[in-house]
């Protein structure tokens, strides 16, 4: 098998990266969710002997990189031995709110694994409004966060989502924070993600200006970097690394995507905008998998052209 083959799109994009939803299930409701693009489906979660096939699988043509999300992934009391069981792959991930991870973090296998922390403010009667959080959740998060600093797995991503009217006043402080954290674990240890919204229902009001964001970011930055998938942009500010995702009607983020999902209920999905072109996979052979990821690589599209 040709990994270069069986993994590059008709659009001339080499597949090498996996974004797993381990479950729909989640202890928060933020209000900007877009729940990996699963509106439709069984809604039974794959096995972990499942999810872990696959992966060793597709390894096998060319997948380098792992990311797994929900849902909340840690709602998966599975996941630590999901993740004993991988076969070594160049990049093992997990999004998560972070609710779980101060008492989670003891029993995840290190194996190069990165932790990604959605964080959306550092005020915690705005992070209520946001997730629909209780009293004393906010607190457990950053409790999580120096935890997973502590026990070395670094970096550690905070994912920051832009909303309009709500916290788009503490890209700033963001900053500042992370570079306590860095003062704290080394130069590099954590990283600010700034994400632009999803429309995913409605809430395009709450769309904050990453383009006016991102401008004064390019006006402060010592270094600019560009990363391969998505050709996301990187800036260097006061030793903090703040990585922009800008999606939205932006060609040039989806003429360089790298990456299939796996819906948690067992099916490839080759764009998160997209419901309909899945592929199935549950209960599959290995050759199976592969034939569904063949099937999926091709129906893959830029969802915005240009």
């Amino acid at each position: 098998m040709n990994p270069s083959t069986i993994c590059r799109d008709r659009y001339g994009r080499r597949i090498r990266s996996l974004r797993i939803s381990l479950t729909r299930r989640c202890n928060l409701n933020c209000l900007y969710c877009h729940r990996e693009g699963e509106n439709s489906g069984c809604g039974r979660e794959m096995s972990g002997e499942m999810i872990v096939k696959i992966i060793e699988t597709l390894k096998r043509v060319g997948i380098e990189r792992v990311k797994f999300s929900g849902g909340e992934p840690f709602m998966r009391e599975d996941l630590p031995e999901i993740l004993a069981r991988l076969p070594d792959l160049q990049d093992i991930s997990v999004t998560t709110n972070g609710t779980l991870l101060e008492d989670v973090i003891p029993r995840l296998p290190h194996r190069r694994l990165r932790i990604n922390v959605s964080l959306d403010t550092l005020r915690e009667e705005r992070y209520m409004q946001i997730t629909g959080a209780g009293e004393g959740v906010f607190s457990s998060v950053l409790r999580g966060i120096d935890e997973a600093c502590k026990r070395g797995f670094l970096p550690l991503k905070l994912n920051f989502v832009l909303l309009k009217g709500i916290n788009d006043d503490e890209v700033e402080e963001m900053i500042s924070y992370v570079q306590q954290l860095n003062e704290r674990w080394g130069r590099g240890s954590v990283i600010l993600q700034l994400i632009e919204l999803l429309d995913f229902g409605g809430i395009e009001d709450l769309r904050g200006d990453m383009r006016a964001i991102e401008g004064e970011l390019m006006a402060r930055a010592d270094e600019i970097r560009c990363r391969e998938m998505h050709h996301r942009r990187k800036y260097l500010i006061d030793g903090v690394e703040v990585e922009v995702v800008r999606p939205m009607d932006n060609s040039e983020f989806c003429a360089n995507c790298n990456r299939l999902r796996v819906t948690s209920d067992g099916r490839f999905k080759p764009c998160l905008l997209r419901e309909d072109n899945l592929v199935e996979i549950r209960d599959m052979t290995e050759q199976g998998i592969i034939d569904a990821f063949k099937r999926a690589v091709a129906l893959r599209e830029p969802f915005f052209k240009g």
